[in-house]
């Protein structure tokens, strides 16, 4: 089984910016996402991909990701996944020994950053920059499928 052990942090600063090594444009929509799995499909730079994800709560879940045709992604973003779609560009940084990932979202999701680093094991320890914040692995609200669902801009202002 694939398994995704991942951490998710929201960021306090752009200090992170100067770190960046490589970034990537990203489009992606969900065909179906529920309390059992997603099933979503995104554009990447210029690769298509068809990915499974069980939706289950926290850092370990079941994920299966596959290529597919770039034009056949586009096709079933325009077509078959549910509005909204989710825009994001992806930076790619490496901070001790492990690659971090820093999303930062556009279109109803803009003023979103999210930092996520990838682990081999839950209990693996990794250095933790000192421009990320609070750990959100646990929050739903910031699981992309979900942001789909729920965007950003249209959460309460904490002031609300």
């Amino acid at each position: 089984m694939a398994t995704e052990i991942e951490h998710k942090f929201l960021i306090q600063d752009d200090r992170w910016r100067q770190q960046v090594e490589r970034s990537v444009r990203m489009r992606q929509g969900y065909l179906t996402s529920d309390a059992r799995c997603s099933v979503r499909v995104r554009v990447a730079g210029h690769q298509g991909f068809l990915n499974l994800k069980s939706g289950t709560l926290g850092i370990q879940r079941s994920e299966y990701e596959y290529f597919i045709p770039l034009d056949e992604a586009e096709e079933i973003l325009d077509t078959l996944c549910e509005k909204p779609l989710l825009e994001k560009t992806r930076h790619y940084l490496h901070f001790g020994e492990h690659l971090w990932e820093i999303d930062e979202f556009a279109g109803d999701n803009a003023g979103l950053i999210v930092a996520e680093v990838e682990l081999s094991r839950p209990d693996e320890p990794f250095a933790r920059p000192d421009w990320v914040g609070e750990d959100v692995s646990h929050d739903i609200r910031y699981y992309n499928s979900q942001l789909a669902r729920h965007p950003y801009q249209s959460w309460p202002c904490p002031s609300d």
